[in-house]
């Protein structure tokens, strides 16, 4: 009995020590980047309802932690490249969140939940994008040149896409969950599938929905109908 509890008390003084480590190292950092932690935290509460005040923000979200550790994994990574992919390790040990040293995040990125993410080397993300969990932007080729997809403006990524190869999202562009993309995307579009084609197109000027042709879901409809056509002349 004595023994389990100092084993308990070991653990728990082990994982306070981890998360009191955590929490001083990204407060740290923050301190460094002090502009650009002010903004991700109000990139929080614009994309997130659930978000309280910014304490709750900078103490819990791991979206923003990953950010902070990021942008000083990417200030050492052109000449302490070793301490920076020790920085990114770290970062997805504590966040479960994987970015790469060298990958170029724009300003006000949100990573909403952010378990499971994966941005590579050469990925781009320009300026208020929003991730969800588990999405992956990665590459094919075993080339060292640009790999990895390159997100736009307003950029929005639903949980569990692939973003795969050097392509292009266009602004304001809506990737939908679980779509699988292998190619550019415009501007103002919805894709959703696997893989992934345009659904709609988004006009922000006048806040307009032009829905285009689905050939597979039309015919869908035509077949569900005719079923009901038969059921309904059975029933008679």
């Amino acid at each position: 009995m004595l023994t389990s509890i100092l084993i308990w008390i070991i653990l728990i003084w082990i994982i306070f020590v981890v998360l009191r480590s955590y929490l001083l190292i990204v407060s740290f950092s923050a301190l460094f980047f002090l502009r650009e932690t002010k903004s991700i935290i109000q990139s929080a509460k614009d994309h997130d309802p659930a978000a309280k005040n910014s304490i709750e923000i900078f103490l819990t979200y791991q979206g923003i932690h990953a950010i902070i550790l990021h942008r000083v994994a990417n200030l050492l990574s052109k000449r302490l490249h070793i301490i920076a992919r020790i920085i990114a390790n770290y970062n997805r040990w504590i966040t479960g969140i994987e970015i790469h040293p060298a990958a170029k995040i724009g300003k006000k990125l949100f990573i909403d939940h952010g378990m499971g993410i994966v941005i590579g080397e050469t990925a781009i993300i320009g300026d208020n994008c929003h991730l969800y969990q588990g999405v992956t932007l990665g590459g094919t080729s075993t080339k060292k040149d640009k790999r990895h997809p390159t997100l736009k403006n307003n950029v929005t990524v639903g949980a569990g896409a692939k973003l795969i190869g050097n392509i292009t999202v266009g602004e304001n562009a809506k990737i939908g969950a679980g779509a699988v993309v292998i190619s550019n995307v415009p501007d103002n579009a919805t894709v959703v599938g696997v893989p992934a084609h345009v659904v709609a197109f988004f006009e922000d000027n006048n806040e307009t929905i032009e829905k285009l042709p689905d050939p597979g879901w039309d015919r869908i409809n035509e077949l569900e109908k005719k079923i009901n056509e038969i059921e309904n002349k059975l029933n008679q």
